[in-house]
């Protein structure tokens, strides 16, 4: 009997028809309802927000004469200023946005009670070497993260196939597990990247360049997924769509 692959299609056809598993029942009453939201949009939202912006208030900090250090601090507190009105606004506080508050609000504390630019730039990496090792951690979970965290953006027809396909397709479950992997890993060598950078050049350059190596590396393994998931879909003759 020819094995159940992955549809990673828009269709509901069969989700709709075929009966699910209590985990299946239970992870999609935990899905937030609401609006739809494009995947490419939310990447860009964010990296508007949390590289763009940061790095024109640095940059415009030292325009106008204010020192490495306190320029450093002052944009690095831009993300955590958004991720608590996130949260205010939301009345609600998920897993993920939990752990991105408290890392980056150690990594601001920490940063006040030094005067080092050098130490405040290293700390950049603490949290991607943090949110590598997080995803890396989510290949132990029941949903690695690429699932857990794609499935809450996309709509919900595509979302009830993608539940159906994680509980009957085994390649499918590898590909989410093979993905992840790649994500952590790229956050990985994101940070050891920013390390380097900050302890080697010049304090005022490392800031477009740490952003720089961030933008590449998610480059690369968006393509990355975007390639194995066409290569799966074609060798299981089934329509791709992410």
């Amino acid at each position: 009997m020819a094995t159940q692959g992955p549809r990673w299609t828009d269709g509901a056809t069969r989700a709709e028809t075929e009966p699910r598993t209590a985990e299946a029942e239970e992870e999609a009453a935990a899905a937030p309802q609401g609006k739809e939201r494009n995947p490419r949009t939310v990447l860009i939202k964010v990296t508007a927000l949390d590289i763009a912006l940061p790095l024109l208030l640095y940059y415009g900090l030292r325009w106008l004469g204010t020192n490495q250090w306190l320029a450093l601090v002052i944009s690095g507190a831009l993300p955590l200023a958004r991720l608590a009105y996130q949260v205010v606004r939301e009345r609600k506080v998920e897993r993920t946005t939990l752990f991105s508050l408290s890392i980056i609000l150690t990594s601001t504390l920490v940063s006040l009670f030094t005067g080092d630019p050098r130490l405040v730039l290293a700390r950049e990496s603490y949290f991607t070497a943090l949110v590598g090792l997080w995803m890396l951690s989510t290949l132990l979970a029941k949903r690695p993260f690429l699932y857990a965290a794609t499935i809450q953006i996309l709509p919900e027809a595509t979302a009830r196939s993608w539940r159906e396909d994680w509980e009957n397709s085994p390649e499918f479950r590898k590909a989410m597990r093979l993905m992840t992997a790649a994500w952590g890993a790229a956050f990985l060598i994101d940070a050891v990247g920013r390390v380097v950078m900050a302890y080697t050049l010049p304090v005022d350059s490392v800031p477009l360049l740490g952003a720089g190596l961030l933008v590449v590396m998610l480059i690369a393994v968006v393509q990355f997924s975007k390639a194995y998931a066409k290569r799966l879909s074609a060798r299981l003759g089934r329509p791709n769509s992410v």
